[in-house]
């Protein structure tokens, strides 16, 4: 008679012979990777499957090494092991050098490849159903993070023709802002009247945090005018307080689900080689109930 665990492995479609793909990062639990790429795996009919891998800080050369013995054929990368799983893989993108972080990392005959498909799961999401297309548009970051400065390198290098950058701290925002080149500047909040896109990449309104107190906005809404694209990175809440403002004055808004499921699907892409099935992802988070910040 089969065991319980073989029962349910069958039920999944799992053998020995099922390609595994996972997450790492600490916490992993939270991760949404794994449901978006079985959902892609799945409606794409080919024996894959992903799976998360809590690996503490300090860890990530060993689970790398591990995960190159074992066959893993690749692995999407949360925090806090970007920027030094970046220091760690074989080889890396031309992208994922100018940032110093690595979100994605694929294994082949020779060795591992490290890239970062964030910046770029943005834009796919901007440009899903034409909503906006950087080139030659006057954009705005808030913050010079990791999420922030991908998304500074990506508008940069799809030709905006400037990427403003507003950040406490003025060292830390200007090398943000040099990864758009010579389109990239250092700002103030203030410059959101000028700009066609207005994105937040901070955790201010997450959960409901801050946004909206006095003095923390990411951008004063009265700053924000119709016509405007304005993206807040955060997800939960799905409408957050700041977006909910900026709505209200007419712009057209979005959270950060765009961008999970546009680098997932990337990553999904670089992998197998299949064009992933974004409708089917999307159709998954928002079954789902998606919570939490970009990972």
């Amino acid at each position: 008679m089969p065991s319980t665990a073989t029962t349910h492995a069958s039920a999944l479609g799992l053998s020995a012979a099922t390609t595994v793909v996972g997450v790492i990062g600490d916490p992993v639990g939270q991760s949404l990777s794994p449901l978006l790429h079985n959902t892609a795996f799945a409606e794409l009919g080919i024996d894959w499957v992903s799976v998360g891998f809590e690996v503490a800080p300090g860890m990530a050369s060993e689970a790398l090494r591990g995960a190159w013995a074992l066959g893993i054929k690749g692995l999407s990368v949360t925090m806090p092991h970007k920027e030094v799983v970046a220091g760690l893989v074989d080889r890396r993108t031309a992208l994922a050098d100018r940032l110093g972080a690595v979100n994605c990392v694929i294994y082949g005959a020779d060795g591992s490849v490290g890239d970062n498909t964030d910046g770029p799961g943005l834009l796919a999401a901007l440009r899903r159903r034409g909503q906006f297309e950087p080139a030659g548009r006057r954009c705005m970051v808030i913050g010079a993070g990791g999420a922030a400065r991908a998304v500074v390198a990506a508008l940069g290098d799809a030709g905006a023709a400037e990427v403003v950058v507003v950040n406490r701290s003025g060292d830390r925002g200007a090398a943000a802002a040099g990864l758009a080149g010579p389109a990239g500047r250092v700002g103030l909040a203030e410059d959101a009247t000028n700009c066609d896109l207005v994105v937040n990449a901070t955790p201010l309104g997450m959960g409901g945090r801050g946004s909206g107190e006095r003095g923390v906005w990411p951008v004063d809404p009265s700053l924000i005018a119709p016509g405007q694209v304005v993206v807040d990175l955060v997800y939960h809440p799905p409408l957050t307080p700041w977006l909910e403002a900026a709505r209200t004055r007419g712009a057209s808004v979005s959270n950060g689900l765009g961008m999970l499921v546009h680098q997932a699907a990337l990553q999904l892409t670089m992998w197998t080689g299949l064009e992933a099935p974004v409708d089917a992802m999307w159709r998954a988070v928002s079954e789902h109930g998606a919570l939490g910040a970009p990972e």
